[in-house]
């Protein structure tokens, strides 16, 4: 028996509305807020009050309900399963509560908890499943905040997953004997391959995985691989699916950029494998890589494939996709904040300035085969802003040919390492400094040591709007040929 601070002052409960009239006595805010919670339901609303706001109006009509502008009067009550008193007056809304009371009616008065028979929780709703956090009045300021920590839990397709399930219900009851073997199945149902592809927005083959399920599975359960953008570093910036994904996870095979805090974030027993790349040393090639998702895969593993930024911007996640693909294992990507958009948050940067900058190009440095600006620089139009990504062991070549593509050699230029994170710093100048800096790093006469933190150079006009305060001239340091 839990004592008296552990024990509740309401008893949870759903009440059922399907079809059923709601009754929202009021016409202003208080009363919208209310028919805008009930529209996630399929109650037949009711609003009564002298003068109805149009946004109100509107709301309650669009879901099948009524709008009665005069004064409430108790008849209004009739066939009513719950009430609303939401006029934003006391006396009115006492007087609803004294009558709802009167004709057996649960009602809820807005900010006057004392008045109520029952309170309306902060709501996640993921149809059919609903989750509601209630502070019993004390603290509705607390319930939205963990309201939210659990909207971020759970997936926008928790509901999907919930009404294939029932589908998939009687003939579960017919097929597996009650106990051990049907607790298994839905475990599986709910914590694997089934829920995997249903989230990653492939309905069919979630379907198709729950009879495979059923009908008895050959060689073990199917994996999955996730190619998950861990963002430029900030914890923070991480998405929530990639948050949830990295808890769901069996492995974690992550790249050299990507922070321990952020690997840290996956489940404790995960198997973390890191086959981090860096220019001219790489601990693992990318046909091994390629084939660690495959077999993980093969073995039924549930991996997440972690990689800085956007798997999708210059994150090989093509390649990696392809192999999987011939291989029959099921995946699916999770985007991620690129460094040229971290670089250019962290400095108030616009990208695209109207009548600045009309375009925006994502650059590398150099191709697989080492060659400098491959074929990109032509496309990098006087109009233009761009972010190159490793690029900083080439950048005297990049200025000159972005020179001779057109580039003024004023263009503003910015190297902002280590984006997004604590330790992030940013050096400026225009491309003659860049090729100035590069051609004294070559020549090995700057004398500070070679830098190797990660960083992202951006080049255009549009960097003069840029909050640049705190940035260091560029050095020849930064431009080592030990580059990120």
């Amino acid at each position: 028996m839990p004592d008296a601070r552990e024990r509740l002052s309401v008893f949870p409960a759903f009440h059922k509305v399907a079809g059923r009239c709601v009754l929202v006595a009021g016409g202003g805010s208080e009363a919208l807020a209310k028919v805008r919670l009930l529209a996630e339901t399929e109650a037949e609303v009711r609003v009564v009050a002298p003068a109805v706001g149009p946004a109100l109006r509107a709301l309650a009509v669009a879901g099948g309900g009524s709008v009665i502008e005069r004064d409430f009067r108790a008849g209004d009550l009739a066939g009513v399963a719950l009430a609303f008193a939401a006029t934003g007056e006391e006396a009115a809304d006492r007087a609803v509560a004294e009558a709802a009371r009167a004709a057996g009616v649960p009602v809820n008065v807005v900010d006057r908890p004392e008045l109520c028979d029952f309170y309306v929780p902060a709501l996640v709703n993921r149809a059919p499943v609903a989750v509601a956090i209630s502070s019993a009045g004390t603290g509705p300021v607390l319930a939205r905040h963990i309201r939210a920590r659990i909207e971020a839990m759970l997936p926008r397709e928790t509901g999907a997953l919930a009404r294939l399930a029932e589908s998939f219900r009687a003939t579960v009851a017919r097929v597996l004997p009650p106990g051990e073997a049907r607790l298994r199945f839905w475990g599986r149902f709910f914590a694997g391959p089934v829920a995997d592809r249903l989230y990653a927005g492939r309905p069919d083959e979630a379907r198709a995985e729950a009879a495979r399920l059923l009908n008895g599975p050959e060689g073990g359960p199917a994996g999955f691989v996730w190619l998950v953008g861990a963002g430029p570093g900030a914890e923070d910036l991480l998405t929530l699916r990639a948050q949830r994904l990295l808890q769901e996870a069996d492995v974690i095979v992550h790249d050299r950029l990507v922070p321990q805090a952020v690997v840290a974030m996956g489940r404790r027993d995960a198997l973390r494998i890191s086959v981090g790349k860096a220019k001219g040393a790489h601990s693992a090639t990318q046909d091994e890589i390629n084939a660690l998702l495959v077999r993980l895969g093969g073995e039924g593993r549930r991996v997440v494939r972690l990689k800085a930024g956007d798997p999708l911007v210059f994150g090989r996640a093509g390649e990696e996709m392809a192999a999987l693909q011939a291989a029959g294992i099921g995946h699916a990507v999770v985007p991620g904040v690129t460094a040229a958009v971290a670089a250019a948050a962290s400095l108030a940067l616009p990208l695209t300035l109207r009548g600045v900058a009309s375009s925006l190009v994502f650059a590398t440095g150099h191709d697989r085969d080492g060659e400098t600006l491959p074929g990109w620089a032509g496309l990098a139009l006087s109009g233009a802003t761009v972010a190159v990504y490793m690029g900083r062991s080439v950048a005297g070549r990049v200025g000159r040919a972005l020179i001779a593509a057109g580039f003024d050699a004023a263009t503003p230029v910015a190297v902002v390492f280590n984006a997004s994170r604590d330790d992030e710093r940013v050096e400026a100048g225009s491309l003659a400094d860049l090729i100035a800096a590069a051609d004294l790093s070559a020549a090995g006469s700057d004398g500070a040591a070679p830098d190797q933190d990660p960083a992202l150079i951006i080049i255009g006009k549009a960097v003069a709007a840029a909050d640049l305060s705190a940035a260091r001239p560029l050095r020849a340091a930064t431009l080592s040929a030990v580059a990120a």
